[in-house]
Parts: C-alpha cells; structure tokens; sequence
C-alpha cells in the first residue's frame, strides 16, 4: 500500500512558511444565544445537505496580508461582490467528511487527516493559499464540541457531514487567482445512505459519449467544476432507469467513477485468485478518496484478496461476466461507504452485475468493519476523538 499512499500524499511543497498558516490558538468564539439556537430536525427524517448546525468556522485571507483571525460564529449567509472570482472562474473546492457518535457516547471523526491532504492539494492546484491542515482540523474538533448535541446518536445509525469550503472572494473580473479568499465550514447531521438499513444494487448509465475527467485535467481534486457538468448525463440516467452514471474514459471505455463515487470489481483473476480491482490514480482521472483508500488498506489486511490498481474496461466487465469470474462490483464513497451494483447499460445492452448475498460479499463485510471503526466499536487510529 506504499505506492497507493504515496500517490495520495504527494504534492510539491508549498511557498508558505508553518510561521504564516493560521493557529487554531488563535481562535475566537462567537457563540449564539441560547434562543438563537434552532430546534433539532427528527433524526429519523433527515434529508442529505438540508439540516445544518448552529455555527460555522470562518477565515478571512488576503495575499498581503495574509491570513486573517479565525473564527467560530453562529451560522450566516456569505456577502459577495457580484464579480466575486468564485461566481465567474470556479475558484472553488471543497471537501466531504463526517462526525460520528460512537457507542460510548464520544464523537470520532473519521481520517481527518486525509481529507486535509487531498484538500491542500486542491488549493494548491486552483491557486487558493496553502494552510496546515492540523490546525484546521484543531478548529473543526472545536466547532463540533460547541454543537456536539448535533451529532446524532449512536442507535439512529445517522452521522454528522462535515463540509470544508474554500472559494476565491476578490471582486474583480479577469482570469486570474484571486487576492482575496475565504475558508468556512459548516456541518450537519444527515442519516444513513440506505434508509432503513436495507442495502439494494443501483442501475448504471455507461454513456462514452460523456466523459467526466481526462488527463491533465482536475478529475483527481475536489473542486466544484467536477460536478456541475455531471448533472445533465444524471438527469438522463433517472429517464432511462438508472440510479447512476458510469464514468467511462477513452475509445476502450475505460470505467473511472460511479456518480462521484469511486468504483471497484470484485474478481477471480486469470491466475484462480481471488482480487479487489479499482482504476488506477496516476492517470489524474479519478479522485483519490478517502474511503477507497480504507477500503484497499482493510481489504489487504484480510489477506484472503489480491488488492489492485489497474485499468478496467467495459470489455473487461462483460467478459468477467461472461466467463462467471465476476464476483461483485459497487461504488464506495464517504456517504454510502459501499453502494452495490446490480446493473449497467451500456451501449443499447443490459449486463447484469452478480449480486452475492450481503452476508457472503466483500463490499458488506467492508462495510461493516468500516463502520465499526466509525462508531468506536473497534479501537483504530483512523477514528479522532473530539475531545
């Protein structure tokens, strides 16, 4: 797994000295009024990305002046100027973690550390300042103490989502990197990706006439430009009857994401053994996330897999399926951890995905030891207690 983390880690070292990052020491705290504070949403009813915690966490920064003081602040609307670079070019990014409450009663939040690696990474590559992603994640474990009983409870099987925002502010028009900045962010609690418990396979549109990322681009960061591109092709899926899009890349239809998840084929290789496969990251396609990182590492300490990162075709998959050595295949990302994949269309044809039971498949038993580091059943690192 060295390589795999190398790749993730690696960038080129930033032009800020640690002395110019900000201090989570530094910190100020605005507290809102006891009736200021809003009511809790039914945790049983919660919708993704509706609900949101009393307070936010807020920095200013300007090139010549640097970074400003950060701040903790009951939650607002953001002023922009109407030629705000954020709103013209895309200088933005962001990044997606969650808060959990374990079944000791402690909130961990899950490899905080990760998301602060890839989300300098982002900056760097938008041209957005470089900060130490400790003290931002000091700052995050201080907000989520301040509105701790927003964090859902351990038998609600619900978590709290952690959104880390970074957006370019100067009001200035022109193709240029903005002077002015702000990093925010702001959390709330969202329930379980399968309502109910109940784990169902979703149907794939794999359109090549669509293509989400391609070399050299910013397919592998975690900028808002990735996405808004994606939801016409999305739009079409639901019409024909599927739940999501299969990314492909190149004449050989190369599979790269699953939605904005990322995707792995469970296989009998050539050799009679049995392997996990995701594409690779070093073609600057696919997103290195968090979750697929996990997954990789926890399924080599099972030792009873191949683990892998190498291209996979539409060909591949339907000769996998042909020959029966396709054992499973799902999507894995921070909100779903797994999501099963049952069926692909492609090309005016229906390749059906073998679906094991969720007892006997991979992609379950991952899901489960991941969450059980989630929720503190299993002591492990990866898990950052909130003090």
């Amino acid at each position: 797994m060295t390589g795999v983390l190398k790749k993730f880690n690696s960038f080129r070292s930033m032009s800020l000295s640690v002395s110019q990052y900000f201090k989570s020491s530094d910190l100020e705290i605005q507290e809102c009024k006891q009736n200021e504070r809003k009511v809790k949403p039914d945790w049983s009813q919660l919708v993704f990305g509706r609900s949101f915690m009393d307070h936010m966490f807020e920095i200013n920064w300007n090139r010549d002046q640097g970074w400003g003081t950060p701040v903790i602040c009951p939650i607002h609307n953001l002023s922009l100027h109407p030629s705000a670079k954020v709103l013209h070019y895309a200088q933005e990014l962001f990044e997606g973690m969650k808060a959990f409450r374990g079944i000791d009663g402690k909130i961990r939040i899950f490899r905080p550390d990760m998301n602060m690696k890839r989300m300098r990474v982002s900056a760097e590559r938008i041209c957005l300042p470089d900060f130490d992603g400790n003290e931002l994640i000091e700052c995050m474990k201080k907000l989520i103490k301040i509105d701790a009983d927003w964090v859902p409870p351990y038998e609600t099987g619900a978590s709290l989502y952690i959104r880390p925002t970074f957006i370019g502010t100067e009001a200035a028009l022109g193709v240029q990197s903005a002077n002015d900045a702000i990093l925010y962010v702001i959390c709330g609690p969202v329930g379980p990706y399968f309502a109910g418990g109940a784990v169902k396979p979703v149907s794939l549109l794999a359109d090549p006439a669509f293509v989400r990322a391609w070399p050299g681009g910013v397919g592998d960061k975690k900028v808002g430009a990735n996405y808004g591109p994606s939801l016409a092709l999305q739009g079409v899926a639901e019409k024909m009857g599927c739940q999501q899009v299969l990314w492909l890349y190149g004449d050989d239809h190369q599979l790269t994401e699953v939605g904005a998840m990322n995707v792995f084929v469970v296989l009998v290789n050539e050799r009679g053994e049995k392997e996990l496969v995701t594409p690779p990251l070093k073609s600057g396609l696919i997103l290195p996330g968090v979750t697929r990182m996990s997954l990789m590492e926890l399924t080599e300490s099972m030792g009873e897999f191949q683990v892998s990162e190498r291209t996979i075709t539409m060909a591949d998959v339907k000769q996998l399926v042909k020959e029966g050595r396709m054992l499973e295949m799902f999507g894995a990302g921070t909100a779903c951890i797994v999501c099963p994949i049952g069926r692909i269309h492609f090309q005016d044809e229906d390749i059906i995905i073998p679906t094991p039971p969720n007892s006997g498949s991979l992609q379950m038993r991952l899901f489960k030891s991941l969450q059980d580091i989630q929720y503190g059943k299993v002591a492990h690192e990866w898990a950052v207690v909130v003090d």
